[in-house]
């Protein structure tokens, strides 16, 4: 099934100069970006990204940290399109936490920081990326990001060999 996902590259990696890495990446998979733009969010745009259910699961202190955290800098958002793109997304980009992503995913290869390093010491968990966790986020973040002119239809070389 062709689906469409979410990605953004957080202010930790943007400042790293990881943008063309982490877009290479999706691209050689076959992965087709529909939608790209930098953007610094606010404190309004941050908190409807993590809504309130994320403060009901995790408390008022991660998400106020998580909040702080994609208005630290600018944001790379894209959409991506292919194949079952939520889930095998989420498989380049690695585990939430780096320490537990393996090598060969985003956060395994380009960050270490762990969860319970970064609750000791009141920090982020810089984990470079955001991808949306299944379809019904996937389909609303990508509303909160993008407007329907912004996305764009092409066909990629991948979908001329498979056909």
């Amino acid at each position: 099934m062709i689906e469409r996902t979410l990605i953004l590259i957080k202010p930790d990696g943007v400042e790293r100069g990881l943008i063309g890495e982490i877009t290479a990446r999706f691209e050689k998979a076959g992965f087709k970006i529909i939608g790209m733009k930098m953007f610094w969010t606010d404190d309004n745009f941050a908190r409807k990204h993590y809504p309130k259910s994320i403060e009901e699961k995790y408390g008022k202190e991660i998400r106020d940290r998580i909040v702080d955290y994609l208005k630290e800098g600018p944001v790379v958002a894209m959409v991506l399109e292919g194949v079952n793109a939520v889930e095998n997304v989420r498989k380049i980009t690695g585990d939430t936490y780096p320490n537990e992503a393996p090598p060969g995913t985003i956060r395994g290869d380009y960050a270490h920081i762990s969860k319970d390093y970064a609750n000791k010491n009141k920090r982020h968990v810089k984990n470079l990326i955001h991808a949306s966790g299944n379809k019904d986020d996937a389909k609303n973040e990508i509303k909160l990001w993008f407007s329907d002119s912004e996305l764009f239809e092409y066909e990629n070389v991948f979908e001329r060999h498979c056909r």
